[in-house]
């Protein structure tokens, strides 16, 4: 039932679909260049609309949490990071070096918004607080999940220059900076059109997978990942998993924090974002090295919702067990 839920996501079936799609039709190297293009133009209006988004009140509510949000901050993007370091290293030795840096470039990134809230929901934790400290993570993810990785030595195989710098700069900052601003005069048309821009968002990143996927197909990906390869990937996910969520409950609990914020603190801090990741990814590495870097983070988006949906489920019963089943859970604005 869990399973079925799971691949029931619209964002994971076309994850799903970019992946078979560029393994059956990967885009022809000569027409890389165009596709990455292409894919760059879909980014930055997803960006764009992402500044639209998010509200300026909302930020500054998150902030004012400081109890919950820096001790978040420190986990996402100093214990995560960390352990996606530790992990780049354990498997290095069964695993092309591309797919291994990709552990530690799984480790910096921000944490989900969508499923991060609603897995928090139901597991009756506090939503309103997943909601903003997500988004938050979110946002801050853009500025700092790119110095850390280059801090802790995530080049690799790859040269990141200044060159590289410019564009996260104007295809992911500045179009987020104008959406801020841009806010009050567009908030009511985002609000009339929220149905048709979740779908723009999940068909940019789909595009952007399909892109990333293309360059690593064309460089023999399925040929790099032998036995012993695809063995080491799940080992891999596995014990990231293991930290990121047994590690995030422990944390919150060890900071004495309320069951429900706790709960908020769970999803928030052991989810990871392809909705930030994989754009990134295709501008911070040339197509050939994109999708080989990005396969641990697409494993691990799929295998979060696979431990999340029953583990909400075991919080929620828990929950109701330790009131007498008068716990009433929270609701959320649709």
């Amino acid at each position: 039932m869990a399973l079925r839920t799971i691949l029931a996501d619209p964002m994971l079936r076309l994850l799903v679909a970019a992946v078979m799609l560029a393994a059956i039709l990967p885009i022809p190297a000569a027409h890389s260049g165009v596709a990455q293009s292409v894919s760059n133009v879909g980014i930055f209006g997803l960006f764009l609309l992402n500044g639209m988004r998010v509200s300026r009140s909302e930020i500054g509510r998150g902030l004012l949490n400081w109890r919950f949000i820096l001790p978040m901050v420190l986990w996402v993007f100093g214990a995560m990071a960390l352990a996606g370091l530790g992990l780049s290293k354990l498997v290095a030795f069964g695993l092309p070096p591309l797919v291994a840096t990709g552990f530690l470039y799984l480790g910096v990134l921000p944490s989900t918004v969508q499923s991060a809230t609603s897995y928090t929901t139901l597991a009756d934790g506090n939503v309103g607080l997943s909601v903003i400290c997500a988004a938050l993570l979110n946002i801050l993810g853009v500025f700092v999940s790119v110095p850390i990785f280059l801090l802790l030595g995530g080049t690799g195989e790859v040269a990141i220059g200044m060159g590289t710098i410019e564009r996260i700069a104007l295809i992911l900052l500045l179009p987020f900076v104008i959406g801020q601003l841009v806010q009050g005069w567009t908030s009511e048309w985002v609000a009339h059109h929220k149905m048709r821009i979740v779908w723009l968002d999940r068909l940019v990143i789909a595009l952007a997978v399909y892109v990333a996927f293309s360059g690593a197909v064309d460089q023999g990906i399925w040929g790099k990942l032998d036995a012993l390869a695809w063995g080491m990937l799940a080992v891999g996910i596995a014990l990231f998993l293991g930290v990121g969520n047994a590690g995030a409950w422990a944390a919150s609990g060890a900071l004495r924090l309320p069951r429900r914020d706790r709960i908020a603190f769970l999803f928030a801090g052991g989810q990871k974002s392809a909705a930030v990741g994989v754009p990134l990814a295709t501008i911070l590495f040339a197509p050939a090295e994109a999708g080989f870097v990005v396969l641990p983070l697409l494993l691990y988006h799929f295998f979060q919702l696979v431990l999340a949906a029953p583990l909400a489920s075991r919080l929620s019963s828990a929950t109701h067990l330790r009131d007498g089943g008068d716990y009433a859970a929270p609701t959320t604005r649709s």
